[in-house]
């Protein structure tokens, strides 16, 4: 696909069929019943979009803007979650017939004063410990996320008390980015269990996402290890976003200079962390392979490096548009194209796009 790039190159490449395989296998891996979502906010291309609700169960949404871009996709059922619903969202929820997990007893309020139709719910609980390690801890922690453990007996209460609401289950997410397959699924045994204790009868155990990618190659999430030890529970959910889409995707960008500043070679980029962040906002060295390109438009001698250590920088005035630092390369020239891997997911989505007005990344998609 980088053949078809404009030059100076600058593209995401995304596979839309990896993004469907890798949640046909989460579904294979689960019990029978079990429902699972794709998580929108792992990446909204509607190309993604369409080869998620081919195979998914649903889609889950974070906001109004990805509520509208679910049902232009044509999901077949939507699960809205997230903090701060506005109003107007909650409006749109009901009126998409999304299922809400709702996150604090007034948003429980407004969404059942709001309603002018049956609505159903999942409370989302930050409970008072979480068993599962990651890069971002949702729950067992102070955060805007959920119900805590010693309010949940009131929210029960009046959840059940509610006009228009239909309470179904408990959305329980702890963490993002697990790696570890068999905590994972410890994890889903404790969340049927704690359900089964504090809302006995529930149709749904959400346990959210978290399934983890090792962006640095050392490691894996064992998908076959999960599925071995899940309980068998039809009644759980999944809202699986970075584990399906992250392979989906990769990052081009073309080398436009190479510079040695104060011992160190940097390799200066037709792009940056303004288009895919995750690298600096994680503070880890993404990898990268070397696409050699061999047409040369100048009639002046071509800028290369061999055998040495390498930082990828970007276009950006800031000495923190870094996505890769020392990587050793055996021959790296001005026009080649560094190609980073498992980039499709929050990469774009968590980018800050307009410093500096930079144009946008072309996009790219292979068909199959």
């Amino acid at each position: 696909m980088i053949g078809d790039a404009a030059r100076p190159v600058c593209a995401y490449l995304y596979d839309p069929g990896v993004l469907a395989d890798r949640l046909s296998a989460v579904r294979a891996a689960l019990p029978a019943g079990a429902g699972v979502y794709y998580a929108v906010k792992a990446n909204s291309h509607p190309a993604l979009l369409e080869a998620a609700v081919a195979v998914a169960d649903g889609l889950e949404v974070a906001s109004g803007g990805e509520l509208v871009k679910a049902v232009a996709a044509g999901a077949r059922r939507i699960v809205f979650g997230g903090p701060a619903k506005t109003d107007a969202e909650l409006l749109a929820a009901v009126a998409a017939g999304a299922t809400v997990n709702v996150e604090s007893a007034w948003e429980l309020a407004r969404l059942d004063a709001l309603a002018d139709r049956p609505v159903d719910i999942c409370l989302r609980v930050n409970r008072a410990t979480s068993p599962l390690s990651g890069s971002h801890t949702m729950t067992g922690a102070p955060t805007a996320f959920g119900i805590d453990e010693d309010a949940l007996p009131r929210v029960l209460v009046a959840a059940r008390r509610a006009r228009r609401l239909r309470l179904r289950g408990l959305h329980l997410h702890a963490v993002s980015n697990n790696l570890d397959a068999a905590a994972h699924a410890r994890f889903a045994a404790d969340c049927v269990a704690y359900t089964d204790t504090v809302l006995p009868g529930a149709d749904v155990v959400n346990i959210g996402g978290g399934l983890g990618v090792d962006y640095t190659g050392g490691d894996a999430f064992d998908l076959g290890v999960f599925a071995a030890r899940v309980p068998a529970d039809p009644r759980l959910v999944v809202e699986v976003g970075r584990y399906v889409a992250a392979p989906a995707g990769r990052y081009a960008a073309e080398v436009l200079d190479l510079k040695r500043s104060h011992g160190h070679w940097f390799a200066l980029l037709r792009g940056g962390t303004h288009h895919f962040r995750l690298p600096a906002a994680w503070g880890y060295d993404h990898p990268f392979t070397v696409h050699p390109v061999d047409g040369w438009p100048y009639d002046l001698p071509r800028p290369e490096v061999r055998g040495v250590p390498v930082t990828a920088a970007g276009e950006l005035c800031t000495p923190r548009d870094i996505l890769c630092r020392e990587q050793p390369v055996d021959v790296l020239r001005v026009g080649d194209v560094l190609v980073f891997d498992l980039a499709g997911a929050y990469g774009y989505e968590v980018s800050h796009h307009d410093f500096l007005s930079h144009p946008v990344p072309q996009v790219l998609l292979r068909s199959r």
